[in-house]
């Protein structure tokens, strides 16, 4: 699979955040959920990837139907709800890891821990998980658990982010600390957003989470309202993603690293993302539609833009 599926040219290394990445093309969360096949993905061609959302105490998520396609606008729509067996089983998994992957853990509280609350799962999570990843992400933003936008909010956000860098600065091996974001945050929200990176000194930011709008689906107003609630990835997000990691990267000077996520469906769209400011690219609902090589495509042609 590694010999099919990879791409290796030292011209696609990336060093981003302090770590060394084979390529700049990842995984995003949601896909492996409990660490349980990310060895499989790095032998597919993948620079990296990031497992869960993650919780301290295992959670069923949602009730089902939580999950849907929508083939003609080559999106998804989902309300998954945080489902995961638990950080304790993660870990388990993690310890068995066979590849030199990157792997990123991204975090989360469990459903009915309160807002005012939520510092203690993120902490505990990150205490769990920090000695077998590679990277955190911090996830306030996923539409699908109740009350979890309000943690954007600056003086809510600040409070978990300084804490985990606490503890962070304290361990012999700091790992970096990235913020995942909504894509329908405003102007004056993402600048915000800015402020508390570099009051936090965090290391970076995941641009974006799945919307909750549905502009510009082909599907019916009666058949949107059918499948109800719920995150949209995929090609209807890809223009308002890459709209945020512009305006970050231009309002922060290039000085904050951008993982790139949302409506990566062809590879001009994930090259679109890196030179609109970002340092990787990650993949979820594109790797659904398009496969297996889509990864290898998107590497192949990268090498082929720098080499022009």
């Amino acid at each position: 699979m590694k010999a099919i599926f990879t791409v290796n040219n030292k011209q696609l290394n990336r060093e981003v955040f302090g770590l060394k990445f084979k390529n700049p093309v990842g995984i995003a969360a949601g896909l492996d959920k409990n660490a349980e096949v990310f060895d499989m993905l790095g032998y597919m061609g993948f620079g990296f990837v990031e497992i869960g959302t993650v919780t301290p105490k295992a959670q069923d998520g949602n009730p089902k139907p939580r999950l849907f396609r929508l083939k003609k606008d080559l999106s998804l729509i989902n309300r998954m709800g945080f489902n995961n067996k638990g950080v304790d089983y993660v870990v388990n998994k993690l310890k068995k890891k066979k590849s030199d992957i990157i792997i990123g853990g991204n975090i989360g509280k469990n459903t009915l821990t309160p807002n005012n609350k939520a510092i203690d799962d993120y902490e505990y999570c990150y205490d769990a998980l920090i000695d077998y990843v590679d990277y955190i992400a911090v996830n306030v933003s996923c539409p699908n658990i109740k009350d979890l936008k309000e943690l954007q909010d600056k003086d809510a956000l600040l409070d978990i982010l300084k804490r985990l860098k606490d503890k962070n600065v304290k361990k012999s091996h700091k790992k970096p600390i990235l913020l995942k974001i909504s894509p329908d945050l405003t102007n004056n929200q993402l600048d915000e957003i800015i402020d508390i990176v570099k009051i936090s000194k965090i290391d970076g930011i995941i641009a974006t989470n799945t919307t909750t709008i549905r502009d510009g689906l082909s599907i019916s107003k009666e058949k949107i309202k059918e499948i109800g609630d719920g995150g949209l990835s995929g090609k209807p997000l890809n223009k308002r993603s890459t709209e945020v990691i512009r305006y970050i990267s231009t309002k922060s000077n290039n000085k904050i690293p951008i993982m790139a996520v949302g409506g990566v469906l062809t590879t001009n769209d994930a090259i679109e993302k890196l030179n609109a400011g970002a340092s990787l690219v990650q993949i979820y609902t594109g790797f659904i539609y398009e496969g297996p090589w889509f990864t290898k495509q998107i590497n192949k042609s990268i090498l082929h833009m720098l080499q022009l």
